[in-house]
């Protein structure tokens, strides 16, 4: 299925630092929509079935030593072929040089020809990677995004519980801010979602009752961070004398975000509660899950109510026999 997105190739060629041999037109103004990238050797020996001309094509030592195995008139007649499918662009690896051919149909068939001095794998991975990431499925959602001990946490609640307040301490604590107010969320892979800033407010935060300030330029370069992997949500709200809360923490909750489970805790917000520690300990204890440790499961086992984990003793001497 076609991606809903596209990425200028204006951006791609300067994000990817390739050359240019010919283009129809501004690069600003042709598009790359789909994530795929093909090496069309299959298509220039005959075999045109699936062919999808919103791929990047890319002509490698292989590709260009095949085309050119060709007599001139054949030669002419295949990549004729091969460029009357509009292809998204060609890239030529290796700074090999291009088959004259193709810079002669470029302009009949409006086909951007680039140029890349990587190996073919080597530029095919860098622009699979990138198209990933350019072309990923998206959301924004309103929240604050930081970056704790090395864990992206998405902090989510109503307006005014406290999310700006709380991350400003974080960075006044030598914690990073990734975003503030809008989140950006894509899906860079199966179980992987990443956050970010969207440009026009980037390292911008909003505090009620003295209005907007810049991150960057008052706590420095190290204050902020430009996009993150989202290990794990927190949703503040006020706290609700009725509501029962967690207070073991034996197994995780989760929400899905774009498909992915993220762990999620709740935490109540009153007076005298300090949620930029109570952050740093939640972040540093979802690393210690991720790892295999749950200290909820280890009280329970040292009080004789579960038989299915291996007390911290016993794993530090199993650790220290390797």
């Amino acid at each position: 299925m076609p991606s809903k997105y596209s990425v200028s190739l204006g951006k791609f060629l300067k994000d990817l630092q390739m050359e240019t041999l010919y283009l129809p037109k501004s690069p600003d103004e042709i598009f790359i929509s789909s994530p795929d990238v093909n090496r069309p050797g299959l298509f220039i020996s005959g075999y045109e079935n699936f062919f999808d001309s919103t791929r990047v094509n890319f002509l490698g030592k292989t590709e260009v030593e095949y085309i050119n195995s060709y007599s001139d008139a054949e030669r002419r007649e295949r990549v004729e072929r091969f460029m009357s499918k509009e292809p998204a662009c060609v890239i030529i690896t290796r700074t090999l040089p291009c088959p004259p051919e193709i810079l002669e149909f470029a302009p009949k068939y409006n086909v951007p020809v680039l140029l890349s001095n990587d190996s073919t794998s080597r530029a095919m991975a860098a622009v699979i990677g990138y198209l990933n990431v350019e072309l990923a499925e998206r959301i924004t959602r309103h929240g604050v995004f930081v970056e704790v001990y090395g864990e992206g946490v998405l902090i989510l609640g109503d307006s005014g519980v406290g999310k700006s307040e709380t991350a400003v301490e974080l960075i006044k604590r030598g914690h990073r801010l990734v975003a503030d107010d809008a989140v950006e969320i894509k899906k860079t892979g199966a179980r992987t979602i990443v956050g970010s800033a969207p440009d026009n407010i980037r390292h911008f935060i909003e505090l009620r009752g003295i209005g907007i300030i810049n991150a960057r330029r008052i706590f420095g370069m190290g204050a902020v961070k430009l996009n993150e992997k989202i290990d794990m949500v927190i949703e503040l709200e006020p706290w609700d004398s009725e509501k029962v809360y967690d207070r073991m923490g034996m197994e995780n909750e989760y929400t899905e975000i774009l498909g992915v489970k993220v762990p999620h805790t709740v935490v109540p917000v009153k007076p005298g509660r300090n949620l930029a520690v109570i952050i740093e300990v939640a972040a540093m204890n979802n690393r210690q899950k991720k790892m295999g440790y749950n200290a909820a499961r280890e009280l329970m086992h040292n009080l004789g109510m579960a038989d299915d984990i291996i007390p911290q003793e016993e794993e530090l001497k199993i650790w220290g026999n390797f």
